[in-house]
């Protein structure tokens, strides 16, 4: 059973009497079927250990990375997310090694603009050269999926998984929180999630000075000017991917990282067996100098080979990096 099918997203019009023309995103209702699939539930998670690496599963709102994506999908469909969700290779979701399930996270194709948000359920990817995990709907809507990769960046929606997470642990269910928020309208000015059924208020608006409107959970006629598609009697929103302005990046792998600059120099011609283009980056973090020792690489497949040339020279911390090309 589908994401589409166990949850309704509701689009009404302003009244008429208001004069608005505006459309009022509506909450998304949970629909207590029988036979659904598990609705997941909070984790965290302790310390766990994969292909001899420890990862720390830990709550942080403030994350915000660059890194490589890439997405999963058919040898996974039906199977057992980390949270006890049934997944889905066709709904907004994803794998992270560390944060909270469930948690929300813009993800932004830094090399196309595309953005989307997508609901994080399950654990993983654990090659050591990528940051998050996408089903294959994720990264479809991205542009990246005949690729398999693409370079992008991760942003903790802390309002959001705030909320998701206070409904995880009290036993809601909060799949279908995602797609609100990838529409072009979406303003949150309560929540992002109201699983109560029934006559609702509005928990989106068109933003300043907007008034939500009574909602009936019904099964609705789809709006006018709202694409989507009609399953069983109710109409169900298509995901809009937003296009954001991005910057240039360069893509490195990072062998190490020093606070004197000598032992970097030492490091960086070490390396230079490897790669002719070893060198030292300085960079200033919490008012404190560091010196990374990199290797630029054109694209992600050279990152990879370059990675795994490091990684088989012994240094076993090295990783894949993503930096803004610093202007001008």
């Amino acid at each position: 059973m589908s994401f589409y099918s166990r949850f309704l997203g509701l689009f009404v019009l302003c009244a008429a009497l208001t004069g608005c023309a505006q459309i009022q995103l509506g909450s998304h209702f949970a629909k207590k079927m029988s036979g659904e699939q598990s609705k997941g539930a909070y984790k965290v998670g302790s310390p766990y250990k994969v292909n001899g690496v420890w990862y720390r599963p830990v709550v942080d709102y403030g994350y915000d990375e660059t890194g490589i994506a890439s997405w999963y999908g058919p040898g996974f469909h039906g199977k057992k997310t980390a949270n006890g969700e049934t997944f889905d290779e066709n709904e907004l979701t994803a794998a992270h090694k560390t944060l909270p399930l469930p948690t929300l996270v813009r993800v932004t194709n830094l090399d196309n603009g595309r953005s989307l948000v997508v609901r994080v359920n399950d654990r993983g990817p654990y090659a050591k050269s990528r940051i998050i995990d996408l089903s294959k709907r994720s990264a479809e809507l991205l542009g990246f999926k005949g690729r398999g990769t693409a370079k992008v960046r991760v942003q903790v929606m802390e309002k959001e998984s705030r909320i998701i997470a206070d409904a995880a642990r009290r036993g809601e269910d909060t799949r279908g929180a995602e797609v609100p928020l990838n529409d072009k309208r979406y303003a949150a000015t309560n929540s992002p999630y109201t699983p109560r059924p029934g006559v609702q208020q509005a928990s989106y608006s068109q933003g300043p000075g907007a008034q939500p409107v009574p909602i009936v959970n019904q099964e609705s006629l789809p709006p006018a000017d709202v694409s989507g598609h009609v399953r069983n009697g109710a109409f169900y929103p298509d995901p809009v991917v937003q296009q954001l302005p991005v910057h240039p990046t360069r893509i490195y792998v990072q062998a190490g990282s020093f606070s004197v600059q000598e032992n970097a120099l030492k490091f960086a011609d070490k390396l230079k067996a490897v790669s002719s283009d070893a060198g030292v980056y300085p960079a200033m973090v919490d008012n404190t100098m560091y010196y990374r020792v990199r290797i630029p690489a054109q694209d992600v497949a050279q990152a990879d080979s370059l990675l795994a040339e490091v990684l088989r020279s012994g240094d076993e911390n090295a990783i894949i990096v993503v930096d803004e090309i610093p202007r001008p």
